[in-house]
C-alpha cells in the first residue's frame, strides 16, 4: 500500500501497525458479519480506540488526541478502505469531530473527549430532501423557548440533564434530513438546523429523543444510513454562538471529510488493482495466464495511471489543506476548486479501476465471494458523493469564472 504522500516516522508507525491489526481483527471474512446491524461495529470501534488508540490520532491534545491534522485521518482512512472496513470513521471522526473542533464552548470539547475515548459517535446531519448537495438549503428549524439558554454554559447544562428528556428551557427542533451517512451507528447527531434569526445552528439531539422518526436504510455497499425526521423534538444543546451563522464552518467541515474519501478511495483502489494483478497471473486461457495478452496489459495500465494520478492529487491537496506545503490558507472557494478537483481525479480511478477488475474478473467479479465486488460497490457510492463528476466540474468551473 504506497503512501499518498511522504509520511513521517510516526505516521509510517501508525498505518504499519494498524494495517496489521485490521488484517488480525477485520479480515474480509468477517465484512458480512459486521454489517449485519449497526451495532455490530461496536468491538472493532473500540478496538480502534482503546487498542490502538487511533480516534484521537487528527484530534486536539487537549481532549486527549495526538495532535494530527487530516494528512492522518488520510493516512487512517487509506488503510480502512484497503481492509474494506464497514466503520464509521469518516461520519463520526473526520466530518463531525473536525466540526466540532471549530466550535467554541465546552460542549464540543467535551464530545470530542468522549470521541477520543469511543464513547461518543456523533454523526452529522446536514442534507435535506430538496437540497440535493446544498449545505445552504436547511429549512429544519429551532424555538427556543428561552433565548437565555442559548449560551455554552446552558448548552452544556442541557446535554447533562440527560438523553431524550426536556428540560425547563428545553429548544425544540422541527424538520427532516435526507440520508444521514452512519446515523445508525451515531450516540449524538449534530442536526444543522435554523435559528429565530434565520441563522444555521447545530443542535445536538439523542437518538432515543421524543419526537424522533428514523427510518434505516442499506447503502449499495451495505454500509447503513438513515432518513431522520423531527417532531418537537427536544434537544439536548444548541451548538453555536448567537447571531453566527455556521455555514461557513460546515462547509469547510465537509470539503476536508470529503477529500479525505478519496483517500478511502485510493486505499480501496489499491487492494482491487492488486488482487486484479494476482487474478490475471494465475487466470490461463489457451494454455497462458491472461496477464500475458496485450489488451490486457493495456487495460492494467489504464487502472494503474487513473489510480497514480489520483493519488498525487489527493496527496497535494491534503498537505496543503493541512497546512504541512508551506503555503497560506486557502480561501474558501480556492478551497473548494482544489476539493472538487482533487474529487474528479478520485471519481475517474474508481471508475476506471472498479470498472476494470470487475471486468477482468469476469462474472464472479460481483459476487459476494470476492473483494472484488465490495470494493466497486464502495468506490461507486464515493464517485456519486457530493453530487458526483458533474457537481465537482460545475464548482472548478465557478471558482475559474470568479477568478
Amino acid at each position: 500500500m504506497n503512501a499518498m504522500f511522504d509520511l513521517t516516522d510516526t505516521q509510517a508507525l501508525v498505518q504499519a501497525s494498524l494495517s496489521r491489526w485490521l488484517a488480525d481483527h477485520a479480515g474480509f471474512e468477517r465484512r458480512a458479519g459486521l454489517l449485519a446491524t449497526p451495532e455490530a461495529i461496536t468491538p472493532l470501534w473500540r478496538g480502534l480506540s482503546q487498542d490502538l488508540g487511533l480516534l484521537g490520532a487528527a484530534l486536539p491534545e487537549a481532549v486527549g488526541g495526538q495532535g494530527g491534522g487530516l494528512a492522518d485521518h488520510a493516512l487512517i482512512l487509506q488503510a480502512l478502505g484497503h481492509a474494506l472496513l464497514p466503520e464509521p470513521y469518516l461520519a463520526c471522526a473526520v466530518l463531525a469531530g473536525g466540526l466540532l473542533q471549530r466550535l467554541p464552548g465546552e460542549l464540543p470539547q467535551q464530545l470530542l473527549a468522549g470521541l477520543v475515548d469511543g464513547a461518543v459517535r456523533p454523526v452529522l446531519a446536514t442534507l435535506e430532501p430538496a437540497a440535493r448537495h446544498d449545505l445552504a438549503q436547511v429549512h429544519s428549524t429551532l424555538q427556543l423557548a428561552n433565548p437565555a439558554y442559548s449560551s455554552n454554559a446552558a448548552n452544556a447544562a442541557n446535554a447533562a440533564s440527560g438523553a431524550g428528556r426536556s428540560s425547563p428551557a428545553a429548544t425544540l427542533l422541527n424538520g427532516c434530513k435526507a440520508l444521514v451517512r452512519a446515523a445508525p451507528y451515531a450516540t449524538h447527531w449534530l442536526v444543522s438546523a435554523r435559528d429565530a434569526a434565520g441563522l444555521l445552528r447545530l443542535a445536538v439531539v439523542h437518538p432515543g429523543a421524543a419526537g424522533v422518526t428514523r427510518r434505516d436504510l442499506r447503502l449499495a455497499d451495505g454500509s447503513w444510513a438513515a432518513e431522520l425526521a423531527f417532531d418537537h423534538t427536544p434537544v439536548q444543546a444548541v451548538l453555536g454562538e448567537a447571531g453566527c451563522d455556521l455555514l461557513p464552518l460546515i462547509e469547510q467541515a465537509s470539503d476536508a471529510a470529503q477529500l479525505a474519501s478519496g483517500a478511502e478511495a485510493i486505499g480501496v483502489m489499491q487492494r482491487l488493482l492488486h488482487d486484479t494483478l494476482d487474478y490475471v497471473r494465475q487466470r490461463k486461457q489457451f494454455g497462458v495466464a491472461i496477464g500475458g495478452f496485450q489488451v490486457i496489459q493495456h487495460r492494467l495500465a489504464d487502472m494503474h495511471m487513473a489510480l497514480l494520478q489520483a493519488n498525487a492529487l489527493v496527496g497535494a491537496t491534503l498537505l496543503r489543506l493541512d497546512g504541512r506545503d508551506g503555503g497560506a490558507a486557502l480561501p474558501a472557494a480556492r478551497r473548494r476548486a482544489a476539493v472538487a478537483s482533487a474529487q474528479v481525479a478520485v471519481a475517474r480511478a474508481c471508475r476506471s479501476v472498479g470498472q476494470g477488475a470487475v471486468q477482468l474478473h469476469g462474472g464472479m467479479g460481483m459476487t459476494d465471494e470476492l473483494v472484488i465486488g465490495h470494493g466497486f460497490k464502495r468506490l461507486t457510492l464515493i464517485e456519486v458523493a457530493g453530487g458526483g463528476t458533474d457537481a465537482q466540474l460545475r464548482r472548478v468551473s465557478a471558482e475559474a469564472d470568479a477568478g
